[in-house]
């Protein structure tokens, strides 16, 4: 695995904070070592299934939509945010492995990991209506303000794609105080920039669409308290409320926990 950059292995208190608003315009790329890093605020413990391997989740209409994973399991759920309640559900093929998920209109498309297809599913029934080829591994996958679906693989690199037909059009390499930023999964666009977490760590990034330039890093160590992660996996949801509230959750937790990218504090 490749080394994470230094502002990810560093503890919060020990780094240079600047507020900075979720989704803003305009903001200037950090010179190296200047990321600002924030916790974010608890405003609500909810509900959440902790059987659920949870990949992608997203919140639309009043729906919170979730994406689950692991093969014979995978699944695309609808939920009622307040209570965590399934309202529907449907399987995927039994040899598939979900993964990140997106609504696009009257759709939701969803990745598989390695299976090499996403999945187009109609929004109002969650019935299957296609399947569409997908070069590489599939991990995180949001709509951007710009008409594109946003995908990560794993790797430093964010692609775009045709919210049509998931046809590739472009892709961005993502960097943190000026090094590759490997490990992006689970993604949320909210205005031009989106929101991922690093696989295997308790950090959200905040990235520019146009530069793949971090310019926000998130420390959410310690949201499932130590006595509740028996059993638990790592965190790995975004779903984007209004203004700074997120709903944040991850992989078979038995919590889901609405927050607010709260004010950092100057060292």
């Amino acid at each position: 695995m490749p080394a994470l950059p230094a502002v990810l292995r560093r503890p919060a208190a020990a780094l240079l904070l600047l507020l900075v608003a979720p989704g803003a315009c305009g903001v200037t790329a950090p010179a190296p070592g200047d990321v600002p890093v924030i916790r974010p605020e608890v405003l609500q413990e909810l509900p959440h299934d902790p059987s659920a391997f949870t990949q992608g989740l997203e919140l639309h209409d009043g729906t919170l939509y979730e994406g689950t994973g692991r093969v014979g399991e995978s699944q695309i759920r609808a939920l009622d945010p307040a209570t965590g309640a399934v309202r529907a559900a449907a399987p995927l093929p039994p040899s598939y492995f979900g993964e990140g998920i997106t609504v696009a209109g009257d759709r939701i498309w969803q990745l598989t990991w390695r299976d090499g297809v996403a999945i187009e599913w109609d929004r109002a029934t969650l019935r299957p209506r296609r399947e569409v080829p997908v070069a590489g591994e599939g991990w995180g996958l949001c709509r951007d303000d710009g008409a594109r679906v946003v995908r990560s693989d794993g790797t430093d690199r964010l692609r775009f794609h045709d919210p049509r037909d998931l046809a590739e059009t472009g892709s961005v390499a993502v960097t943190l105080d000026g090094d590759p930023l490997p490990r992006l999964n689970e993604l949320e666009c909210v205005g031009d920039r989106v929101w991922a977490n690093v696989w295997q760590t308790d950090r959200i990034v905040r990235i520019d669409l146009a530069t793949g330039v971090v310019d926000l890093v998130v420390d959410a160590a310690g949201l499932l308290d130590p006595a509740r992660r028996a059993g638990a996996d790592v965190l790995n949801g975004i779903a984007h409320v209004s203004g700074d509230e997120f709903v944040l959750t991850g992989k078979l937790w038995p919590a889901a926990y609405r927050v607010r990218m709260g004010d950092p504090v100057r060292r």
